[in-house]
């Protein structure tokens, strides 16, 4: 391999792992509603799209960085999360339906509304915040004179994979560390003898789905000052977040993390080694190989090594 070819190569690996960590974020979120709630959201994308207007707004009316928004919008977040899912998905719980899975189609009728009142509001125009750091990089050569090779990062890439990496971390702690995250893992685990134990399991439904909202709220909030804001967009991002969920295992966190980092370098491999309209293709790719050779996911490989199977 080449000094150039090196560079290239290693240049795709740290842009697909910086696109990977924002990736986890928002599988994050859908995984732990998987996890409590045993059903996918396919509202996520567009609430996500619901925190870029937010965060749009607040840079656009009060001046505030979309990253500073993160503080705002995940709040606003977590409480529409909360309500969607007391006063819209509980009481559809209990009504006796011919669809096995009602609540599914409902989120998706959410995510229609969503996007619509997007539309409505803020027309179908392609919004930015021209951020003055926007193309803001560090270069290898800036601490390493001498260096063989020249690597970039970009500086808003960057401050958004740490903001995400430090919200993965307070999201462990508080499911490890605290009585609320255990009585929400004691409820994805098993319900019933959640329920035997006193915990209030239709509260946690509450909480869980709030802070999946609030999570993806986070995701788009980082992605704000590198993409462009639509009201469609919410759907390519409930797929991305699908395709992260199937990939790390259903109900996963540390599935949901490391099928993020997959899928982060490899659409980025992709892009660069294809072609960048190729990306979306190779990420179907990859649910349909693992469809077919990995249903279990990342987290059925962890398991087995962990059983020694």
């Amino acid at each position: 391999m080449t000094p150039v070819q090196l560079e290239v190569f290693l240049q795709t690996l740290i842009a697909g792992l910086l696109l990977g960590g924002l990736y986890a974020l928002i599988g994050l979120g859908m995984t732990l509603i998987m996890g409590v709630m045993k059903i996918i959201n396919l509202a996520h994308g567009e609430l996500m799209m619901v925190a870029m207007y937010i965060a749009y707004w607040m840079f656009v009316l009060f001046h505030i960085d979309p990253y500073l928004s993160v503080f705002i919008a995940t709040p606003v977040l977590f409480l529409l999360g909360a309500a969607i899912q007391k006063f819209l998905i509980n009481p559809m719980l209990k009504v006796e339906s011919i669809l096995p899975e009602n609540q599914v189609i409902l989120t998706v009728g959410i995510g229609m509304v969503l996007a619509n009142l997007a539309t409505l509001f803020f027309k179908s125009d392609y919004r930015s915040t021209p951020v003055d750091y926007a193309t803001s990089a560090f270069y290898l050569s800036d601490f390493w004179k001498a260096s063989p090779i020249e690597l970039s990062l970009s500086l808003p890439w960057a401050v958004s994979f740490i903001f995400a990496v430090g919200i993965t971390i307070a999201l462990w702690f508080f499911l490890a560390r605290t009585d609320t995250g255990k009585s929400i893992r004691a409820t994805a685990q098993d319900t019933d003898a959640a329920l035997l134990m006193g915990v209030n399991v239709k509260m946690m439904r509450v909480v869980t789905f709030g802070i999946g909202s609030g999570l993806v709220g986070a995701a788009g909030c980082l992605f704000l000052p590198i993409y462009y804001l639509f009201p469609s967009l919410g759907g390519q991002f409930t797929l991305i977040a699908f395709v992260i969920t199937i990939l790390g295992g259903l109900g996963s966190t540390v599935g949901a993390i490391i099928g993020g980092l997959i899928l982060g370098v490899f659409e980025s491999m992709t892009a660069t080694y294809i072609g960048m309209g190729w990306a979306p293709v190779g990420r179907f790719v990859v649910f349909v190989a693992c469809l077919i050779f990995l249903p279990g996911g990342v987290a059925s490989l962890l398991k087995k090594k962990r059983f020694g199977k």
